[in-house]
């Protein structure tokens, strides 16, 4: 076993880094592959550059590919505060982000039915499958005096096909209600990590509302300064085995240096347990 022992508020951990569980899903080029708010699958081609084609089974000395990804579209990735402002916050200046001890919570989304929205009330649909308050607090109960920075979120059915599902049509994926985001920042979490294609209904009449209280901006608001959080992140896309159980864990969160409001991403559970004094 090869441990790593971590101190925070005053309480030390150990993390089993022989044991990791890797939340993203692996995007293949051609393959079956998750898609949301696209037409177009993400693709790879060979690299032809004046008589030279990357493929090694062409000819070629060595392997090289072009790929074509939307990160928000195509796959796990990780998404700033620059998603919904324009000003230039860029994920690159936000990341490496240092690992943090996270808890992992299962919910079952339930109906939307009456509750009331923050968006225009044509953009919800009382059928509509939600993340609320207290799904989050009853799952989280177990671990709620523990010093978690980081949260992550399956939700049930937990089938494999979620891997490679088409987020497209009348019926939106479930999301979070703002006021199960409230109780979010409320807990301190500056990393957030969700098995779904994004914190808001697909089309909330343009107001990202869960994204807004995530990140502490005031709605409509465009510039990044105004976040309270501007330095939190979220993930979306990611895939929870079910063969993980609920509980905390350390988090490694996997980012490349875009300059961009977004990567694809790469977030690894470790399992902890609290060291004896």
């Amino acid at each position: 076993m090869l441990d790593l022992e971590f101190t925070t508020y005053g309480r030390r951990w150990r993390a089993d880094l022989s044991a990791p569980v890797d939340l993203a899903i692996t995007l293949q080029f051609p393959g079956p592959q998750p898609l949301f708010f696209a037409d177009e699958p993400a693709r790879g081609a060979p690299l032809r550059e004046a008589g030279f084609t990357g493929t090694v089974a062409s000819g070629a000395s060595c392997n090289c590919s072009i790929y074509t990804v939307a990160p928000h579209c195509h796959g796990t990735h990780t998404e700033c505060v620059g998603h919904v402002t324009q000003d230039g916050a860029l994920l690159a200046a936000l990341t490496p982000a240092p690992p943090a001890l996270a808890v992992l919570v299962s919910v079952r989304p339930e109906p939307l039915g009456s509750a009331t929205a923050t968006a225009p009330a044509a953009a919800y649909a009382p059928a509509d499958q939600v993340i609320t308050r207290a799904m989050l607090a009853g799952a989280a109960s177990r671990w709620v005096r523990d010093p978690w920075t980081a949260l992550a979120v399956r939700t049930l059915p937990n089938e494999p096909g979620k891997r490679h599902h088409h987020y497209q049509g009348s019926c939106p994926a479930p999301y979070f209600t703002t006021d199960a985001m409230h109780w979010v920042v409320e807990r301190g979490v500056t990393s957030l990590v969700v098995d779904l294609p994004s914190l808001d209904r697909a089309d909330d009449g343009g107001a990202l509302a869960a994204h807004r209280v995530f990140w502490g901006l005031p709605a409509g608001a465009l510039d990044a300064r105004q976040a309270r959080r501007g330095r939190a992140l979220v993930t979306e896309l990611a895939y929870v085995p079910d063969d993980v159980p609920d509980g905390l864990y350390l988090l490694d969160l996997q980012v490349p240096a875009f300059a961009a409001d977004a990567a694809p991403s790469r977030p690894v559970l470790y399992p902890v347990t609290e060291a004896t004094p």
